[in-house]
């Protein structure tokens, strides 16, 4: 659970809206699986050097002896500093989605809480802090699949008093494609966020 509950990423709650409506549906399916195929390969060449090589130490090992001693040094850091960010990321994520059922509370105060829980799990035991990584990933994972649900739900018409929506979407005032995705919306990484440790 911990494992699929990890490979789901802040940016599938959060950033996915705004690719949608910057690249079409159409322009961010296409972004999404390019992206995964992206980290796909990634993850495969890594576990074929980790089968090839088995090191005590991180992946930054493979490039300081593929590469250059350096390489692997600067690897490791640029690592650290992308966990480093992404811990605010994170904070301003939830911060935001607070603020939507908050408004009035300032949104300092979510972040504060929860760099606070955050601090107290990676404080207690290992064994607390797997109890507590299983059940966040658990309602992760459900919540993944009662949208699911919900979206062929709403897509089919099951729902009284609600028109089914079907294919429309793809073509509301605009086509599938909105051809955004070739110019600026390339620049932007938020459909990184939806793989975690990429």
């Amino acid at each position: 659970m911990i494992a699929i509950g990890g490979s789901i990423g802040t940016g599938l709650f959060v950033a996915s809206g705004a690719t949608i409506s910057q690249a079409g549906p159409g322009g961010a399916l296409f972004s999404y699986i390019l992206i995964g195929l992206m980290v796909y390969f990634l993850m495969t060449s890594l576990g074929e050097l980790a089968a090839y090589m088995p090191v005590s130490g991180s992946f930054a090992t493979y490039g300081q002896n593929y590469v250059e001693e350096g390489f692997g040094f600067a690897l490791g850091w640029n690592y650290w500093y992308n966990w480093a960010v992404t811990i605010a990321v994170d904070l301003v994520a939830a911060q935001l989605v607070m603020g939507w059922w908050f408004p009035d509370t300032p949104g300092w105060i979510w972040s504060a809480l929860f760099l606070c829980v955050i601090f107290l799990l990676n404080y207690i035991s290992v064994r607390g802090f797997g109890e507590a990584e299983y059940w966040f990933s658990l309602i992760k994972v459900a919540t993944v699949i009662i949208f699911i649900i919900v979206g062929v739900a709403m897509i089919i018409g099951i729902f009284k008093g609600v028109e089914p929506v079907g294919w429309s979407n793809w073509t509301t005032g605009r086509c599938a494609f909105c051809w955004r995705f070739c110019g600026n919306d390339w620049r932007r990484d938020d459909r990184g966020l939806l793989f975690p440790g990429n």
